[in-house]
């Protein structure tokens, strides 16, 4: 089974979907779909994929957007405490004034 079989393609834009291992490419591939994709490309993720790896990523991954890890906090009903890109401090601090 191809990425292509399960979400839209516009979601892996900037990679060639037919070569994703949805295996080895798990993390990236459940993150981009909840990013990029529509509620039946989450749908399907969720369906692949078991809502309890794809909790475990999105608690995991480095970065996802607010609007990513609000979704997912109350599709999985956990405190956005439990995401490890809410709880760390962000790198981009004001600007510089010169």
């Amino acid at each position: 089974m191809k990425a292509t079989d399960l979400f839209d393609r516009r979601i892996f834009w900037d990679v060639d979907p037919d070569k994703l291992d949805l295996e080895a490419k798990a993390s990236f591939i459940i993150t981009r779909v909840f990013d990029r994709g529509d509620v039946p490309d989450i749908r399907n993720c969720r369906r692949y994929y078991g809502d309890e790896r794809v909790k475990e990523v999105l608690t995991q991954a480095k970065y996802i957007s607010k609007e990513t890890l609000h979704l997912a906090s109350a599709i999985f009903n956990n405190p956005l405490t439990d995401y490890r890109c809410y709880i760390q401090i962000p790198l981009t601090g004001k600007p510089w004034l010169y």
